[in-house]
């Protein structure tokens, strides 16, 4: 029967593909993510996890080798962050136009530089457009249960799309909670075994994969991945709808707080979004009418879901967890913005770059700035940042 156990959110993605019954395990560790690749060569050494480990030597050859040991017909496993992660950039884009739906950990760490260890976006965001689906969790139970849900949907023949789960650097990777696990038999009743419905290497029927080819095909082959992310969104619901009705955990593609009768609404991605909730809470005593609505599905964009959400809520206020230079806005503002009228005011701001806590008092700030706010202004906030010092430091004042 199910059972609890006391999981950060690294061993939570190893226990959910140790259950998945990966058959290749290639990562290369990276801080805050080195756990994931240390905590699976131990389960595969002692028979727990019946699988090859390959040892790479870098993030780039660590998805070379899941896209070719996949494309052989087994599921692999594999794991990144940050600057493993951009490394990975070549391979990510093969993966995806080969239509190997691999499923990865991505512990989101910020880019350099300057260097940091801590939690930012960037690392993900940066690979919006790489063709791969990406899922954002909230705490360590909801990182479990997309990385189950996760195969099902990357592995849907009408998807055949490779998927990040992103968790938060240290302020999930690393944080220790109570999570409810399920018997391996329910698990292997609700994933399945792995089916290879695209191409697969096959000794009695060579082919070429991942050719160079000209331009009569390639239009057409990336119209096949701009379906597969439209019918990701179908098979997403479907698989969220099977798994509450067999586990009892409901999961959307966007998900709404306290929205019904909001004034104004923060809309969050990642960790920050139970603290959002809980200041939506301590704001609704004080007597304002606020709500809170977390992205889950990064890639594909919910816009539908989030316009049926907001309706009728004028202002919404957009945390971004990167800063997205030189555009109008950060890209959590601007897929937002996208998505609704000209009748919202959409307002942007940037907060908890490198690990900086978006802590309770960051976001009743970006609550009462929007509820006091009668335009959007031409950029983003930089909420939490002392712009008075910014410009001070490292003497970046002298030339500028």
């Amino acid at each position: 029967m199910a059972h609890y156990k006391m999981l950060d959110g690294n061993t939570a993605c190893v226990e959910a593909i140790k259950m998945a019954k990966v058959k290749v395990v290639s990562a290369y560790p990276i801080t805050p993510q080195s756990t994931i690749a240390e905590k699976l060569s131990e389960e595969v050494e002692s028979g727990a996890l019946d699988a090859g480990y390959i040892r790479v030597e870098s993030e780039h050859t660590a998805m070379s080798c899941a896209v070719g040991a996949q494309l052989t017909g087994v599921r692999t496993a594999t794991a990144t962050a940050s600057v493993g992660l951009a490394l990975m950039h070549e391979v990510l884009n093969v993966a995806s136009g080969c239509r190997v739906p691999i499923v990865m950990p991505v512990v989101n760490r910020s880019l350099a530089s300057p260097w940091s260890l801590w939690c930012d976006h960037q690392d993900s965001i940066a690979e919006r457009d790489s063709g791969w689906l990406q899922l954002y969790c909230e705490n360590v139970q909801d990182i479990y249960d997309t990385m189950l849900m996760a195969y099902r949907i990357a592995e849907n023949p009408e998807v055949l799309t490779p998927i990040m789960v992103c968790l938060d650097g240290f302020f999930l990777s690393h944080s220790m909670q109570k999570v409810l696990l399920p018997e391996q038999a329910e698990v292997d009743e609700f994933i399945g075994e792995y089916t290879v419905n695209n191409l697969k290497l096959d000794p009695e029927d060579p082919m070429v994969i991942d050719n160079l080819i000209g331009s009569d095909e390639i239009t057409e082959m990336k119209y096949q991945q701009a379906i597969g992310f439209e019918k990701a969104h179908d098979v997403m619901l479907e698989v969220f709808e099977e798994f509450y009705q067999k586990f009892g955990r409901r999961k959307a593609l966007v998900e709404g707080y306290r929205t019904e009768d909001a004034e104004a609404v923060v809309v969050t991605l990642g960790s920050m979004s139970g603290t959002a909730k809980y200041v939506v809470d301590q704001l609704h005593e004080q007597g304002h009418k606020v709500g809170a609505v977390k992205v889950v599905s990064f890639r594909p964009f919910p816009a539908k879901e989030l316009r049926e959400l907001l309706s009728g809520i004028k202002k919404v206020a957009v945390i971004d967890r990167t800063t997205g230079f030189g555009g109008e806005g950060a890209p959590m503002w601007v897929e937002t913005k996208a998505a609704l009228s000209d009748e919202y005011l959409v307002k942007g701001y940037i907060a908890g770059l490198a690990g900086r806590d978006i802590h309770t008092g960051t976001i009743e700030q970006v609550f009462r700035d929007i509820l006091a706010s009668d335009q959007a202004g031409e950029k983003p906030v930089w909420i939490d940042c002392n712009t008075e010092h910014a410009m001070n430091i490292r003497e970046v004042n002298k030339y500028v």
